[in-house]
């Protein structure tokens, strides 16, 4: 974090109190749009304070609520698609729409949007090479219950407020199923969209992607989780059925009287604000729940679905995680790891033995804060699952097959305090003529050169990728000639990081290097950070598939 950065926040601290300003670690600058250009402001606006009072979860008593299981979706009929002449598909409905919850027993209900109305949504259960339709159906109210900023491109006074697109992440789609941002439809809408499952099995979510108003459709509920499974998986006998369980991540801020808060800046002509980290950490839309398991292997596909807060887990007691797999699905082997780090949209798969903790409490920690309790059962049936040592075969696809290596930006426009005002990818809008125009079943080399201070979890549509190398740059030779000179070594991927990858963290003062083979439909897809705030705000670009 920047030093203009750190003044901004002891500035917040002093309003509110410096340990609720720690626990929030919230930024602000905007920028107005005039016409359809956007002009930079002057200086950065200061984060208003909150106009409610907020929860202060430290003061609610722990793991009194059950660990929700989103349901799972069924099909509600069948339905006949053109890319699949005479065949007819299983047809999902997954209908937004507003209803309320407790996030916690001693707080009141919350109102929230959510997919089949729950948050999150209903769990995809999808196999492998068996297509599926989903309607997705707009039931929302017709006005947003959190703060637009109208100055941000695609949520301008001329759209309706309340507009949605749904993406699957992860997923490999055509374009018109992807998810396209500017696809949105209004309330008393539907589309349907089409998901051929044609890849390995992995944990997959999906989100709402609209335009503009991203971080407030996903920070209000709308997302959920989806499950490829395949034969050969099933075949390992890793933990399943009631022992396989989504634990999706987030985080929120919650007035006292269960509202969700969502920061603003103190200019209410653009409230926009950088980042989002929640106070309450929520595990399936729980705060501090328990789940009650038995003496054996547990599987656990974590979710990061937050805004902006990257997760570093725990376990109690000095119990380490087996990790199996990442975005993409399973890893060439699994390892031990005392902690997982999970940026907002990647995904991990652990399994947790709980095999000789009968009748103990094991507890996952968000850093030092538990924020979940398991509880051992005193007995439980005879576990048959196993954790092989090699889990399949993961190719390395090699550099020197890519046709072509592109250098791409991640920046950012400072004010004249040297405060960032708007994030960027290759010093381009989202407006910009498309310039990322991979051709159809080539290999290529993105080389993401960080310029900003933060790290930028970076996901591209479509395709799963490679992750080769880190390495540090000299960022003043690249600002005076846009030469790319190397400061050190390169740093290959950690073990969590050599599987197949669809978001990837792209540290500050770092070339990040990926490496992919555009396989699918040609088309229209986007590429973007996936800290919400940044995405919302220009930090998204779209790329053209070209046919082979």
């Amino acid at each position: 974090m920047n030093s203009s950065r750190r003044q901004f926040l002891s500035g917040f601290a002093h309003m509110l109190g410096a340990a609720t300003a720690a626990e929030l670690g919230l930024l602000a600058w905007s920028s107005p749009a005039i016409g359809d250009e956007k002009m930079p402001r002057m200086a950065m606006p200061q984060l208003a304070a909150p106009k409610v009072p907020l929860v202060n979860p430290v003061t609610l008593a722990r793991f009194v609520d059950p660990l929700p299981l989103p349901p799972v979706a069924k099909p509600v009929g069948q339905r006949a698609h053109p890319a699949y002449p005479g065949k007819r598909l299983p047809l999902y409905r997954m209908e937004m729409r507003a209803f309320t919850a407790q996030l916690h027993r001693d707080l009141p209900p919350t109102p929230l949007w959510g997919y089949g109305g729950t948050f999150p949504g209903p769990t995809v259960m999808a196999r492998r090479g068996e297509p599926l339709l989903i309607e997705w159906a707009n039931a929302l109210p017709e006005k947003h219950f959190l703060p637009i900023d109208h100055n941000i491109h695609g949520a301008e006074r001329d759209k309706p407020e309340v507009r949605t697109i749904a993406h699957v992440h992860g997923a490999r789609v055509s374009p018109s199923s992807d998810g396209y941002p500017e696809e949105w439809f209004a309330p008393g809408r539907s589309i349907v969209s089409n998901y051929p499952n044609a890849q390995d099995a992995a944990t997959l979510w999906y989100h709402d992607h609209a335009m503009g108003i991203t971080r407030l459709n996903i920070y209000a509920g709308l997302l959920g989780a989806y499950l490829i499974q395949d034969g050969a998986e099933r075949s390992l006998k890793l933990p399943e059925g009631d022992c396989d369980l989504p634990l999706i991540l987030c985080d929120r801020l919650i007035a006292k009287d269960g509202q969700l808060y969502y920061p603003v800046s103190d200019d209410p002509d653009a409230p926009w604000v950088s980042e989002c980290n929640g106070n309450a950490i929520l595990c399936n839309g729980k705060l501090y729940p328990f789940l009650d398991v038995e003496p054996r292997r547990y599987r656990l596909r974590l979710i990061n679905a937050a805004n902006t807060r990257f997760y570093e887990l725990s376990l109690s007691g000095g119990m380490s995680f087996q990790q199996i797999a990442s975005d993409q699905g399973l890893l060439a082997a699994p390892f031990v790891r005392p902690r997982v780090t999970l940026y907002p949209a990647e995904r991990a798969e652990v399994v947790i033995d709980f095999s000789g903790m009968d009748g103990k409490q094991v507890q996952l920690r968000q850093q030092a804060e538990a924020i979940m309790e398991f509880r051992v059962r005193d007995r439980g049936r005879k576990d048959d699952s196993t954790v092989p040592s090699t889990l399949r075969s993961i190719e390395r696809i090699a550099a020197a097959s890519a046709v072509r290596d592109r250098v791409l930006t991640l920046g950012e426009q400072d004010d004249a305090g040297g405060s960032p005002m708007m994030m960027m990818l290759n010093g381009k809008h989202w407006s910009a003529p498309i310039t990322e125009d991979p051709r159809q079943n080539t290999t290529e080399i993105w080389s993401m050169v960080n310029l900003t201070g933060d790290a930028h979890p970076m996901h591209l549509h479509l395709v799963r990728f490679q992750v080769l190398e880190r390495r540090p740059f000299d960022l003043f030779a690249w600002n005076e000639s846009k030469t790319l000179k190397y400061t050190g070594p390169a740093i290959p991927p950690g073990p969590e990081e050599m599987g197949w990858k669809d978001t990837v963290r792209a540290d500050p003062g770092m070339v990040t290097r990926i490496i992919a083979t555009f396989e699918g439909e040609p088309g229209r897809y986007v590429w973007h950070c996936h800290l919400l705030e940044h995405e919302d705000n220009e930090m998204m670009r779209p790329f053209q598939l070209l046919p082979a």
